[in-house]
């Protein structure tokens, strides 16, 4: 299974990757054989259409333009596999997988609560809990806290190794050798062609690196506007204070760090659940988590209460300006 990138707004800092983090949505290629006469259009999924052999998303109702645009790239790479002989299975994650997404960094009080109090930062929990398909981690292989986000669609199954070659080179087109890397990591083939359809023309790799330095400006920006702002660094100061009278280190007072700042260290300091971790050997380390987490959300009620708004109007990613 192939994926194409679809951006999602990253509300984490880089270091949980999220960096934004991305949506993804998945695709496929032939199910059997490569070449002209190969799929005649995958199994429809709820709001999928076969257009000239090729399945085809129905936009819902209402979807926003950024969203839109996913859409548009993903039936447009479907149509462009259709012509070269292959059948790409177009994806999009359901809303309920989005939402899925949206606890974590305890924008939302309410729902953050809920969570920490079962599974705490995420750590250990699908170890501790291994039949919750909702524990963060469980499933993980083409799910997100147990909801489908890139389903095996099977298009892919049977290819030989020529066949997936010639695969690959239709989605992703033929990689120069002898090029810098950032013009190897150019998309090319149909993944170019439906980036073009959603999203217009590419960038020159000129271009591409004046824009990516100006949005790095603009973002060292927000953060220095963010750390600066008098009532969040009151509130942050606050918040670290109270962690301290619960005996958990503070490795940061900017505002910009200070959200996350916890659960980053704590996945810094313990240790890693590996897959030999049985679930009596979890349940422990999750009540620690649990616990941290807990104290965490409660110290840093009032801090996040002001800073998602302010971030909002000054969006900014990283561990602090």
């Amino acid at each position: 299974m192939r994926m194409s990138t679809l951006a999602l707004r990253n509300s984490l800092v880089a270091a949980l990757a999220v960096a934004m983090l991305p949506l993804l949505s998945a695709c496929g290629g032939s199910s059997d054989t490569a070449g002209p006469d190969a799929g005649s259009g995958s199994t429809a999924d709820s709001g999928t259409k076969t257009v000239d052999g090729a399945a085809q998303l129905a936009i819902p109702d209402g979807t926003d333009d950024a969203t839109k645009k996913m859409y548009i790239e993903e039936n447009a790479i479907a149509a462009c596999m259709k012509k070269k002989g292959f059948t790409y299975t177009p994806h999009m994650a359901s809303p309920e997988a989005a939402d899925s997404l949206a606890w974590g960094d305890g924008q939302d009080y309410a729902l953050e609560k809920k969570q920490r109090q079962k599974y705490g930062f995420g750590t250990y929990a699908a170890a501790a809990y291994p039949d919750d398909p909702n524990a963060p981690g469980a499933n993980t292989e083409g799910k997100m806290h147990g909801r489908v986000i890139t389903p095996d669609d099977g298009d892919e199954k049977g290819f030989t190794a020529a066949q997936q070659k010639s695969y690959d080179e239709a989605l992703n087109g033929i990689r120069p050798t002898t090029a810098t890397k950032a013009e190897r990591e150019q998309p090319g083939g149909c993944s170019a062609e439906g980036r073009a359809k959603a999203y217009g023309p590419e960038l020159s790799i000129k271009d591409q690196m004046k824009e990516q330095a100006e949005k790095e400006e603009k973002n060292r920006a927000n953060g220095l506007e963010l750390n600066g702002d008098p009532e969040l660094v009151q509130l942050a100061q606050k918040y670290a204070n109270c962690l301290k009278e619960q005996g958990i280190p503070v490795s940061t007072t900017q505002p910009t760090g200070m959200f996350n700042m916890v659960r980053l260290d704590l996945t810094e300091e313990m240790s890693e659940p590996g897959p030999e971790l049985t679930q009596a050997e979890a349940l422990p380390l999750l009540t620690k988590d649990i616990a941290i987490a807990m104290k965490d959300l409660e110290c840093g009620k009032e801090f996040r209460a002001a800073y998602f708004p302010k971030e909002k109007a000054n969006p900014y990613w990283g561990s602090g300006a």
